[in-house]
Parts: C-alpha cells; sequence; structure tokens
C-alpha cells in the first residue's frame, strides 16, 4: 500500500524537481538530460584499477554526482517512485553499452537487505530494471527482468565500510533462488544495480551466479563517480574491453 500511495501520489501531485528543486516539475528537462544515457561508458572502481575479483566488465549511464546523485537518493530513500522511469533510461544505455548486439538480454537486479525494502517500501534496483527493461524492448533490443538472487545471509551496514570491509562483509551474502537457471535459460545475464563504489556488491553478485552454474555476460549502473570514467578512459585498450 504504501509503494502504491507514493507512486500515485507523486503521478497527481508533483513536487519540485528532485535533481535541482525547479518548482512544479517532478523531474526538470535539463535534469533529465543528465539521465539520458548520453554520458554512458565503461567504470572501474575509483579505489581499485582492476575491481574486486571477480567483477564483471561494468558500464554506468550518468555520472553521480549533482542532479544524478540527488534524483537517485530521491528514489531510492525517500520513496519518489515515479523517478524509475528517467534512472530506467540512463539504466538502458548502460546496459547496450555494456552487453549491445543480438540476443535476449535478462537484467538481474541486486536485491536489496529485506528489512532496507521494508523500511523504503519498494526494491529500487528491481523497479529501475523493470524501467531499463521497457526502454530498451522499445529500442528494439528483447529484454527482461529476472530477480533470481536473494539475500542468503544477513550483512552490516555498508556506509563508512572501505573496500576489503565491504568485500568480508558481502561475502557469502547472495544466492540463487531455486529454479533460476530455468527462468534465465538462452539470455545473455547482466547485472544491474543503481549505483557502484568499491565494486564488492556486484563481485559478489557474479560469485552467486556462477556459483549456481549460470554466466554473467556483464554489469551496468545508473551511476558511478566521475572518478571511474576517468580512470577507465585512460587504461590500457585490453582493460577497456566491454563484456561480451
Amino acid at each position: 500500500m504504501r509503494g502504491w500511495w507514493q507512486e500515485l501520489a507523486g503521478l497527481v501531485l508533483p513536487g519540485d524537481c528532485a535533481g535541482c528543486g525547479a518548482a512544479r516539475a517532478v523531474l526538470c528537462p535539463r535534469c533529465g538530460d543528465a539521465l539520458s544515457g548520453a554520458g554512458a561508458g565503461p567504470v572501474r572502481p575509483a579505489a581499485r584499477r582492476s575491481g574486486p575479483v571477480g567483477l564483471p566488465g561494468v558500464h554506468a549511464g550518468a555520472r553521480y554526482e549533482g542532479a544524478v546523485r540527488a534524483v537517485v537518493l530521491a528514489h531510492k530513500e525517500r520513496g519518489a517512485l515515479p523517478l524509475a522511469g528517467p534512472l530506467g533510461t540512463a539504466l538502458a544505455a548502460a546496459v547496450l553499452g555494456c552487453c549491445g548486439g543480438a540476443g535476449e538480454l535478462v537484467l538481474v537486479p541486486v536485491p536489496s537487505a529485506r528489512r532496507a525494502v521494508r523500511a523504503r517500501g519498494h526494491d529500487p534496483a528491481r523497479r529501475i530494471a523493470l524501467a531499463a527493461s521497457g526502454r530498451l524492448r522499445r529500442a528494439g533490443a528483447p529484454a527482461r527482468v529476472a530477480p533470481v538472487l536473494r539475500p542468503r545471509r544477513r550483512v552490516a551496514d555498508q556506509a563508512g565500510l572501505g573496500a576489503r570491509e565491504r568485500l568480508e562483509n558481502l561475502a557469502g551474502a547472495l544466492e540463487v533462488c531455486r529454479g533460476g537457471a530455468r527462468v534465465t535459460a538462452g539470455a545473455r545475464i547482466v547485472l544491474v544495480d543503481d549505483v557502484i563504489t568499491t565494486g564488492a556488491t556486484l563481485a559478489e553478485a557474479a560469485r552467486a551466479l556462477r556459483a549456481a552454474g549460470l554466466g554473467v555476460a556483464g554489469a551496468a549502473v545508473v551511476a558511478a563517480p566521475a572518478d571511474s570514467f576517468v580512470r577507465i578512459r585512460s587504461a590500457t585498450r585490453t582493460e577497456q574491453k566491454s563484456c561480451e
């Protein structure tokens, strides 16, 4: 009920722009442009040259700063559900950059902790993934969402943890639901999330999928820190190779 009411209120009673605060606009054109996917590209966690072991190739749709950061947080933490659409646009661009081409794509969202879903009233990554899959299909790319990952155990809050601490905190935290292999059969699996920081969450998600015998074509996120884009652009051609 909470999620349904938030979505209805957002559609009927638009407030100020979530990105810049412009009056009477859920998202103004300028902030919408920041999520258009025009700046999509490959990224690596800024703290490490190659990211944690097992991290697949990652593409991001926008830089996690300014309006983009504000929109991500408004959707995730304040329940501004209509923002899933613009965020899905950025994610769709990242998916195409990572794993464009022939064949069906299955977007597997990184699951939120159950307690976080209860507190927020929704699962942000899953909602954005659904929006992205719709945009991909309209662009002619067959795509669907398969939420086959689930938490296996409780983890500590990631806030304030360093890269190594996050890896230790998340080790073995996810698993594939029963029937996950059947649901994803014949498609390329793309892990999706809202933001990448150290890469620990995506690396754990990829590990869980591989442990279940599933391949991972790559990963895509809505946004990444600006310096992660700079780092990959200055890397060698081998390091820049996208997930294929």
